[in-house]
């Protein structure tokens, strides 16, 4: 198993590990780290509503631009949840009042790289903290769609953010196909949402 920490700034920390063992056939991708996006204001199709409770019907597909980099992802599934008892695998979610998730699912590449997110929402940032440091540490406190993920592939990790009083969870998975676009599509699709909630935190504190 393989830890690296990156602190791109604010309040925003990522946590990047392996999933279990890919297929006995495929080789597991080595972690990189790409440049960071800079934060940009959210599209208004996929800005967040700070007054209101997070919402799966909120996102719709990934269309993402920053200079010449540019990313694209059919949203396939989403799952807004009033508890957190569907994803909570160990009891670590209700031990720190979880309050709200959402899960995304999305497709790239035609289907040759999948990905999910789980958003969860918290009362406090003490609270979100403590989720996201456990789940530093263990990959099997939260469930997710598996059955959206890719069954075989040679890319398969997921990486954690923590903004204020939300917990990011992103699980990407992809084939030989899409193997050298996984790692940049991985983290730029994981640092813009994560860029987006530390924009619906300042929003929600004024």
């Amino acid at each position: 198993m393989i830890l690296a920490v990156l602190l791109p700034g604010g309040f925003t920390f990522s946590l990047y590990k392996y999933l279990s063992a890919p297929d006995p056939n495929t080789a597991a991708a080595s972690p990189t780290t790409d440049p960071t996006p800079e934060p940009k204001e959210p599209s208004p199709s996929e800005t967040e509503r700070p007054d209101s409770p997070i919402d799966a019907d909120e996102y719709g597909d990934w269309n993402f631009r920053a200079g010449s980099v540019t990313f694209k992802a059919e949203k396939v599934g989403g799952w807004t949840y009033d508890s957190c008892a569907p994803v909570d695998r160990r009891g670590v979610l209700a031990k720190n009042k979880c309050e709200r998730v959402v899960q995304l699912a999305y497709a790239a590449y035609r289907g040759h790289l999948t990905a999910v997110q789980v958003i969860m929402s918290f009362p406090t940032a003490k609270a979100a903290k403590a989720t996201a440091m456990h789940l530093a540490s263990s990959s099997r406190a939260v469930k997710w769609r598996r059955d959206k993920l890719l069954d075989k592939y040679v890319y398969a990790k997921q990486r954690v953010a923590l903004t204020e009083r939300y917990v990011l969870l992103t699980v990407v998975a992809a084939d030989k196909t899409a193997q050298v676009k996984a790692t940049r599509f991985h983290h730029y699709l994981h640092t813009d949402r994560s860029n987006s909630f530390l924009f619906r935190d300042s929003v929600a504190s004024d």
